[in-house]
């Protein structure tokens, strides 16, 4: 069987200017930074969750989206997410592999591993027979999209400032205070590689709709996610190349060195977009007849 769509590679730039663009919950919600040389990172799991929240509440993105490619006429598909509160594992776990594939768009595309939900402890006779046999093997897959560790180009600055509320959240007190705790990143250009594999595709059953559902989401994912510790997130480029078949028609890495921006000569701390070279499809050279198509999603 054909995989439903070729291989592609995508590059997220992303300006993030005093806002928190993945906060570290082991270290009481710091900006995330790589310890060995300060740079700023953002987890593939928490641009995930964007997308998801994007498609599960049904957003103003994803409505429109649904009109504009008229979502699951032709494929049967529907837009649910497995990975989200207030799912009942029981139902899951008996949805046959079809069944199941259908149902969620972000096992589709994301993958899951539910099945290590499945402790043995939990399932009754029938259950651990099934189990045994591989009739839950489709509870557990790799995705077909895999999203890189956000890296920003320089060293990040985080500032620190406490927090008050008007009404106390103690008892005795009328009113409340939250030492250091909006922690934000200064200023920072970071960049967020994206690689969809058509050789998983088939496997978790991720149609060319589940892609095109994932591009079009792309321009809004941190604009209509935004939050008062995040609120001044924006996407320069979305960089997005479609391989001319499904192996791969040009090393990725080269496309992602080509877009990804550098330090002004000159600068040593940069502190706005302006203290950057942030390039352009020109920079992309003769890699552009190593694809079928490379086009930047922010600009439609």
């Amino acid at each position: 069987m054909k995989a439903p769509f070729n291989r592609h590679i995508g590059l997220l730039v992303l300006d993030v200017t005093m806002s928190n663009p993945n906060g570290d919950p082991d270290m009481e919600s710091e900006p995330r930074t790589r310890e060995l040389d300060g740079l700023g990172m953002i987890s593939p799991v928490s641009l995930k969750r964007k997308f998801r929240d994007l498609v599960s509440g049904k957003s103003e993105v994803f409505t429109t989206a649904q009109e504009q490619f008229n979502l699951g006429a032709d494929t049967g598909n529907q837009f649910n997410i497995l990975e989200e509160r207030g799912r009942h594992r029981g139902d899951i776990k008996e949805m046959d592999k079809t069944t199941f594939k259908q149902t969620y768009w972000d096992a589709r595309l994301f993958g899951n591993t539910f099945l290590e939900s499945l402790k043995e402890a939990d399932l009754n006779k029938d259950q651990k027979k099934k189990k045994t046999e591989g009739g839950y093997a489709h509870l557990i897959n790799t995705g077909a999209v895999q999203i890189g560790v956000g890296l920003s180009i320089a060293p990040i600055d985080v500032v620190r400032m406490t927090t008050t509320n008007k009404s106390g959240v103690e008892a005795g007190k009328d009113r409340g205070m939250a030492p250091l705790a909006f922690r934000v990143v200064t200023h920072g250009i970071y960049c967020i590689p994206i690689y969809v594999n058509p050789s998983i595709a088939l496997k978790t059953g991720a149609t060319a709709e589940d892609l095109e559902l994932l591009k079009f989401m792309i321009p809004y994912v941190y604009q209509h996610t935004a939050s008062a510790i995040r609120p001044q997130i924006s996407i320069l480029h979305a960089w997005f190349a479609e391989h001319k078949n499904t192996l791969g028609s040009c090393q990725e890495h080269l496309f992602v060195n080509a877009l990804t921006p550098k330090i002004r000569e000159g600068v040593t701390r940069p502190v706005s977009a302006n203290d950057y070279d942030i390039p352009g499809k020109d920079k992309v050279g003769d890699l552009v007849d190593r694809f079928y198509d490379i086009k930047d999603l922010v600009d439609g």
